[in-house]
């Protein structure tokens, strides 16, 4: 949608209602809902503003200590939140709304180093000095269950029904039982300027995707984001619930494959034209896989999904069309890409992708050669192993100099603090398998 569609849509009374919004450490949508016609004469040229502490929360939105840019000593204070013009769209899911992403700017204009959208805007223009671009697909898994978000909460996420009752891949019967929210998601997200292409059944009950077309990486990043509160809206409004977290339960977890690959300036693929530049980009993503798995991995819940035999990655390792692998190369000249295995549908989008060229251009600047195809079962394999533990990939990260000189000290630290955080909160919860390990029986 153009400004002028904008203004158009508003002048006629069908859109009402702008949402300005950003994506936080945790992949969320945070930002204000406003009148369209206020977000017209005030807003869209000159942006708005939000409490810093939106990047300096946990996950229930608690303020915690430890952020250097955000602290009850620095106050509070506010950073400016201003629209992506580029990112402005409808969300047909939400009557008479439309929604714009916005760049987080402090009041001197600089950026806000720590928010995902700007840490992968600066591993963009790292590859654009080189002439290069990025293209992206994230597959985003997640499970249906019949229960609304309200009674889900209310039975304290424990029981709850899963909206097929068997494992339904690629299943036509399987799917259409959910037929009617998966198709509101195909269409509604076509609507909103995406493009699906598809939608499928997967393993674990009640299991199912959405994927949609090869874009630019920010573009994907951008669309991921709305995406997932989008997906979660029209749940709302079905009296259903989805859930993305990376591990329900002990059978198969929610994936996010990363698709990933480079186009030079005359949009021909780097990875089919240039062998070389692709075997070191493809060592470099391996090289610094475990010391990056904290922004593909960012939580405790995370590192329980890499598990054998779980179609989740353990080891260190790539192959040619091999799911066992962290790393999967697939497709031939145009679609030569590298498929990352190793994020689950809890990833930050854009942390992610930063990673991953973070990674492949150090090897590409160190040359590194290239290794040989893992071939047959990698969860049987002699190889390095993928952290085990958030605690694990918090340490690797913190202690990580190639983060460090790509992401800045900076940003290393605000994550590495996220965190903490997280570890803190989970090392002092009493869980039920521990209760149910612990407590005597008679």
């Amino acid at each position: 949608m153009t400004t002028d569609e904008l203004r158009e849509a508003v002048a006629s009374g069908r859109i009402d209602t702008v949402v300005l919004g950003f994506c936080d450490m945790q992949g969320r949508l945070q930002g204000k809902r406003f009148t369209a016609q206020h977000f017209l004469d005030a807003v869209l040229e000159h942006g708005s503003e939000a409490c810093n502490y939106l990047l300096a929360v946990d996950v229930e939105m608690e303020t915690v200590p430890g952020y250097e840019m955000a602290s009850w000593e620095r106050g509070y204070g506010d950073f400016e939140t201003v629209p992506d013009l580029a990112t402005l769209r409808e969300t047909p899911w939400n009557e008479g709304a439309a929604l714009v992403l916005a760049d987080l700017l402090w009041h001197d204009h600089s950026p806000v180093a720590a928010s995902p959208r700007q840490i992968l805007k600066a591993q963009l223009d790292r590859l654009a000095e080189r002439g290069w671009s990025a293209l992206a697909a994230t597959e985003l898994e997640f499970i249906i269950f019949d229960e609304s978000y309200r009674e889900a909460s209310v039975a304290d996420y424990r029981g709850l029904t899963p909206a097929n009752h068997y494992n339904l891949d690629y299943s036509i019967l399987g799917g259409s039982y959910v037929e009617p929210l998966i198709r509101r998601i195909r269409n509604e997200m076509t609507a909103a300027g995406m493009v699906v292409e598809n939608s499928k059944g997967e393993c674990n009950l009640g299991q199912h995707e959405v994927n949609f077309r090869y874009e630019d990486a920010l573009v994907t990043a951008d669309n991921h984001v709305v995406y997932k509160t989008g997906a979660k809206e029209i749940a709302v409004q079905e009296g259903l619930a989805i859930t993305f977290i990376a591990k329900y339960d002990e059978r198969e977890g929610n994936s996010c494959h990363v698709h990933f690959s480079i186009r030079d300036g005359s949009d021909a693929p780097v990875f089919a034209d240039s062998p070389e530049t692709f075997d070191s980009f493809l060592s470099g993503v391996l090289a610094s896989l475990r010391e990056l798995t904290l922004f593909h991995a960012p939580h405790v819940n995370s590192y329980k999904r890499f598990a054998e035999g779980s179609f989740a990655p353990t080891s260190v390792a790539w192959g040619n069309d091999n799911r066992t692998c962290a790393v999967r190369v697939i497709g031939e000249g145009m679609a030569r890409r590298l498929e990352l295995r190793s994020p689950g549908a809890d990833v930050n989008p854009y942390l992610s992708l930063a990673a991953i060229i973070a990674g492949g251009l150090d090897g590409v600047d160190r040359g590194l050669p290239a290794t040989p195809a893992l071939e047959g079962n990698a969860y049987a394999a002699d190889e390095q192993r993928l952290p085990g533990t958030l605690r694990e990939g918090q340490q690797l990260f913190a202690a990580s100099a190639l983060a460090r000189s790509a992401f800045g000290d900076e940003v290393v630290d605000h994550y590495v603090n996220n965190a903490r955080v997280e570890l803190d909160a989970f090392d002092a919860a009493v869980t039920d398998w521990e209760l149910r390990r612990g407590f005597e029986r008679f």
